[in-house]
């Protein structure tokens, strides 16, 4: 396995403390037959429970070794790599070398680690190589990469030969990419960039939300969903901002977005406003990938004294480096004009500002700078209603008449927080939470 690993070329930085690595240090270790047995048995136990993390993490069962060899290929960031998500396996004398270590892998997928286990006295290959796992939640592992990852597992173990290998891997990458940002549908900036220097980790469970589950709002969906198609289309689209009254289904809409479009190259990245400093690091990371990222900012507003908005105008529009077009930003916000505006900014107050209406226009302008603004607010009592009863027409456990479920759905909505779809769904969810 040493000398197999030794020879890779396009696939050899593979990250630090990869397991394939440190397996093929195990082995070297063994064919140099210079070891401590009971140190070198604990080594590859060690691993042994590494790779019984990574299967935790992302969900895989059966062999163990072939799921982590799949997950390496897949998550490789490399100029060979990141070439095939953008344009195919093309010709060039990078094929050959690629070719090469594709066949050095299906080497490692046939790997009999049955001398290993005979030589340190341990069996832990035969049970990881035919693993059964225990049924997860899915908000327990990654669900997006596992499902990507264990059909590349399958289609590698399909295919006869290193040749055969090439086309499977190298379609792959074109399906869906590479690395983090190809197998993963949202992310957010990782807190522990300081620490780790890692800008962004996947969000793991996004949720299934479809606009189709949203109840009324027809044009503003409408219009969001053109403008997202436009987008994923390579067209012109706009920022957008998402802004009006609470509860009324904002957020939601732009979570549904998300799943309506990932399949067509759409991802997403969640950033709040502390962190709008990294806005062009996160750009400078996204700019030249294959995809079409949506920046998305929830609940933004602005007090009169916070100036983070600033980072935001330059990234919009208005910095040196022109936004690339695979970037939108889409922001919610209870605000139409995002930033606090104050009476005394108004001209007929008296302010030391010589220029006033510069102040009044500086926080005016960043809302100006969201090309589509889409407005939600709060539904009249009838089209309340009206999504109160469609709410409960998805449970059919939920058998009270049209009058009773009126007649509690306005005792709810006068006890908590008014007319919304949100006091709806809370609604439909006690008559849920009352049924055994």
């Amino acid at each position: 396995m040493y000398k197999l690993v030794t020879r890779l070329v396009i696939y050899r930085d593979l990250g630090k403390n990869n397991l394939l690595s440190a397996m093929a240090d195990i082995a070297h270790c063994l064919a140099k037959r210079d070891y401590d047995r009971e140190e070198l048995a604990g080594q590859t136990l060690a691993v042994v429970n590494r790779l019984l993390d990574v299967a935790t993490r992302y969900g895989f069962d059966g062999n163990l070794w072939h799921s982590y060899l799949a997950y390496l290929l897949a998550t490789t960031e490399a100029p060979f790599t990141l070439v095939c998500e953008k344009r195919g396996a093309g010709a060039g004398s990078v094929r050959s070398f690629a070719e090469n270590d594709l066949s050095i892998f299906r080497q490692l997928w046939d790997y009999d680690f049955s001398p290993l286990e005979e030589a340190l006295g341990i069996n832990a290959f035969s049970i990881v190589t035919n693993y059964q796992a225990v049924a997860k939640s899915e908000q327990i592992y990654n669900k997006s990469v596992s499902d990507k990852v264990r059909a590349l597992t399958a289609a590698i173990g399909e295919a006869a030969d290193g040749a055969a290998m090439f086309k499977v891997v190298t379609d792959f990458y074109a399906q869906y990419g590479v690395g983090m940002l190809g197998l993963n549908k949202a992310f957010r900036v990782s807190p522990e960039i300081a620490m780790t220097g890692q800008l962004l980790e996947p969000i793991t469970t996004t949720g299934d939300i479809r606009l189709t589950d949203i109840v009324g709002y027809e044009s503003q969906k409408e219009r969001l969903a053109a403008n997202t198609e436009a987008f994923v289309q390579g067209r012109k689209a706009n920022n957008v901002l998402l802004y009006g009254d609470a509860g009324t289904g904002k957020s939601t809409s732009i979570k549904a977005i998300l799943n309506e479009y990932y399949d067509q190259g759409l991802r997403m990245i969640e950033v709040y406003k502390h962190e709008f400093k990294y806005l062009q690091r996160i750009i400078a990371r996204i700019k030249n990938r294959n995809y079409k990222f949506i920046i998305y900012m929830d609940d933004l507003s602005f007090e009169e004294f916070e100036v983070e908005y600033k980072y935001l105008k330059a990234v919009i529009e208005g910095g040196l480096e022109v936004k690339p077009d695979n970037i939108l930003i889409y922001a919610t916000s209870n605000r139409r004009h995002l930033i606090k505006e104050r009476l005394d900014d108004r001209a007929e107050f008296m302010d030391p500002d010589l220029h006033p209406n510069d102040t009044v226009q500086e926080k005016l302008s960043l809302a100006d700078r969201f090309g589509l603004s889409i407005g939600y607010f709060k539904p009249n009592q009838k089209e309340y209603y009206a999504i109160v009863e469609a709410l409960a027409a998805r449970y059919p456990e939920i058998t009270l008449s049209v009058e009773e479920l009126r007649a509690g759905a306005l005792r709810w909505e006068m006890s908590h927080s008014g007319l919304s779809g949100r006091t709806a769904q809370q609604y439909i969810n006690s008559l849920l939470s009352d049924r055994e």
